[in-house]
């Protein structure tokens, strides 16, 4: 049992090496012109910086590491996670120079992550079938491609989110937190580690990426907390876990998801491809409906942690 102080300052140095390290990473980034542009589709109206991602990454991985009591699975996250963080820092790179990076290479690149966790055994193994008392181990086919399928998902999900000040970080946050709980309720307490460094990451940024934001993630870090609560789901609520309690991370990451469907479905309907983005995102409807940038960053916050007390009244009810 890992006492409550523990996870206290995991979250405290995590947050302290993200909230710390911003500044200097802006001022870089302005220096060499590594910055947001301004265009017809996006909300702010001047170049902000856009290597905020590195705090991220650096403080989780740093964090995780040393006090995370690292093992597979932080291996796993680590390296896949810098995989997707270096191409998402080439296509920050794309955008500093008005242009779009094409979306293959990012989307082969998120697959060979997704493998990268199940080459460190972070996988879908199976599930406990109820009235049964039995577990049924899925296919080695069906573990490999529901991983990467969920993994995938997940970390393009957040990264569409990552349209409004302070958005992303802060549902991630609460997802995190969300994961927390469902890791301490599991007796999981590596996954919580992970999860309460992941959270402390995330708010240690959101400090200096609130309305009006001073520094922008950037896709390399929108996709790496994608992918790091895809990787902690799977190792946790994902394991040893019942029909039921399946929904039980779905809801837990339930905003990304639920702008995801609603994104893809919309532009099904409008014969558009799914990958190009534009202003129909649940943020941008809010927004054209009245609400300032704070309003619906809140209204946001509101749904994600409705979300999350679902999933785990859920996992609750299924045990």
């Amino acid at each position: 049992m890992i006492p409550i102080w523990y996870y206290l300052m995991c979250f405290i140095v995590a947050f302290g090496i993200a909230y710390s390290v911003v500044p200097a990473i802006r001022r870089v980034a302005l220096k060499t012109g590594f910055v947001d542009r301004p265009n017809q589709r996006k909300i702010h109206k001047e170049p902000i910086p856009l290597l905020g991602g590195i705090a991220i990454y650096v403080s989780f991985v740093l964090t995780a590491g040393v006090l995370g009591r690292a093992g597979s699975t932080f291996w796993g996250i680590a390296v896949g996670g810098f995989l997707i963080f270096g191409i998402g820092v080439v296509d920050d790179f794309y955008k500093t120079r008005g242009r779009d990076f094409k979306a293959w290479p990012k989307f082969l690149m998120q697959i060979v992550a997704a493998v990268v966790l199940m080459l460190f055994q972070i996988r879908m193994t199976g599930v406990n079938l109820p009235f049964h008392n039995e577990y049924y181990t899925f296919p080695l086919w069906v573990s490999w491609l529901a991983t990467v399928i969920w993994v995938v998902a997940i970390t393009n999900m957040m990264n569409f989110l990552d349209g409004v000040d302070g958005l992303a970080s802060g549902l991630a946050a609460i997802s995190a937190l969300t994961l927390v709980f469902i890791a301490v309720l599991k007796g999981q307490g590596v996954i919580a580690i992970l999860a309460v460094v992941l959270m402390g990451s995330s708010v240690g940024f959101l400090k200096h990426n609130f309305h009006p934001a001073r520094i922008f993630m950037g896709d390399a870090g929108a996709t790496f907390l994608g992918y790091v609560l895809a990787a902690i789901a799977v190792d946790g609520a994902f394991k040893s876990a019942t029909l039921v309690s399946l929904i039980v991370p779905v809801l837990a990451l339930g905003v990304p998801i639920l702008d995801t469907v609603w994104v893809v479905f919309r532009r099904f309907r409008e014969n558009r491809p799914i990958y190009v983005a534009d202003k129909g995102h649940t943020f941008h409807l809010l927004m054209k409906s009245g609400l300032t940038q704070v309003q619906t960053v809140a209204f946001m916050y509101l749904l994600g942690i409705c979300f999350s007390l679902a999933s785990i009244l859920v996992l609750l009810a299924s045990h």
